[in-house]
């Protein structure tokens, strides 16, 4: 393959149809998510949008490993270093700005959209995969959100999606960003159809022979039942759930009236669930101003239009890397690796009411970046 950030390419079909397929190619970073990927995918989305020809758009990610693992935020890092303690905000704004625009764009296509979430899906894999139309799981799916171990929040959209999940498990999630499978990613509404990554090849080939009738709504119905063949033949692959087998628990658990009685109930489990022990460390050792960022997000975003939910969002993120949770986050997991990060304030308890007030006060004048969003699509 090229070293194109992002590799575009169609494949004849039926009638004069084509299928255009994106691969963000990136494979050493396990596909993470930059700001070159989120440009060329976005203007290559609005062209196959426009063209009558293009019959539907697959969306991989190169490799066995990964769909993408998340924004790119050691790049993003990086390119602030000169800024002192903070991510610089101009560059924080352009990133997070510009990612949301393309989520956006994806859960308003107007052409079939596949997306192949094979591998790890995490954070701003998850923003690409979560607003398809048509969200494909394999055998070796793993996802997550995990902006808690480096002070953020769940993004690119989690306000929306999260707050659709059943019962408490989006706020179980979010809080302890521990990973779940593909069976579990259908459960929690992640997921559309689960088939086994050996069959990808074979689905592309099927795509190519469908009679696509250049209208959304029928190739809609069309692609849907291709899908399903394909999946209830490989049923017997799905692996066993996570999210879904510990419900109960979970749900008492997150039974709690604020965020201390959270990391309490949670951080309190001392069981032999390799699953559950991961979920409590991911959130007691996380940063402690992620999970009241996270229960305010989830009770403000919970009537919220999507559009609204990802204006809220930018605001949120915008503050996350001005205030430096975030740098701090990144350096201690990803740059120096020492996994030390020193929060401030250092511990649940510490984190003021006023202090998570600021996080969704926006930090521009004038009007709002997104403010187009749903004035556009």
């Amino acid at each position: 393959m090229t070293d194109q950030a992002v590799v575009f390419s169609e494949r004849a079909g039926v009638g004069g149809k084509r299928i255009g397929i994106a691969t963000l190619n990136a494979e050493k970073s396990l596909n993470a998510l930059s700001l070159e990927m989120i440009d060329l995918l976005q203007a290559q989305l609005g062209a196959w949008e426009g063209d009558s020809d293009i019959a539907c758009v697959f969306l991989q990610g190169a490799g066995d490993k990964a769909f993408c693992a998340g924004g790119d935020v050691v790049a993003l890092y990086e390119a602030s270093a000169a800024y002192g303690e903070g991510l610089d905000n101009d560059l924080a704004l352009q990133f997070f700005s510009r990612e949301y625009r393309l989520d956006y764009h994806i859960h308003t296509y107007r052409k079939p959209l596949i997306v192949w979430g094979h591998g790890i899906v995490m954070g701003g894999g998850l923003g690409l995969l979560s607003g398809a139309g048509f969200r494909i799981v394999t055998e070796a799916t793993r996802m997550a959100m995990p902006e808690v171990s480096i002070g953020l929040y769940p993004d690119v959209g989690g306000s929306w999606f999260l707050n659709r999940a059943p019962g408490k498990t989006g706020l179980f999630l979010g809080l302890t960003g521990v990973s779940f499978n593909a069976a579990d990613a259908r459960f929690v509404g992640l997921a559309d159809r689960f088939i086994p990554h050996a069959q990808k090849a074979p689905l592309l080939a099927a795509l190519a022979e469908l009679a696509w009738r250049g209208e959304a709504r029928s190739d809609r119905v069309l692609l849907s039942g291709v899908l399903r063949e394909f999946e209830q033949a490989h049923r017997h692959a799905l692996p066993e759930h996570q999210v879904r087998s510990h419900f109960d628990w979970i749900e008492q658990a997150c039974d709690a009236d604020d965020v201390m009685g959270l990391v309490a109930r949670i951080g309190a489990y001392d069981g032999d669930d390799r699953w559950l022990q991961k979920a409590a460390a991911g959130l007691t050792g996380g940063c402690p101003i992620t999970p009241y960022l996270l229960v305010e997000q989830l009770r403000r975003g919970r009537h919220l239009s999507l559009a609204d939910a990802f204006r809220m969002e930018l605001i949120m993120s915008v503050n996350c890397a001005a205030r430096g949770h975030f740098r701090e986050g990144v350096r201690a997991l990803l740059i120096d690796k020492d996994r030390q990060p020193r929060w401030r304030p250092a511990t649940f308890d510490a984190v003021s009411n006023a202090e998570v007030e600021a996080f969704f006060q926006a930090p521009w004048d004038g009007p709002h970046p997104l403010q187009a969003l749903n004035h556009t699509r």
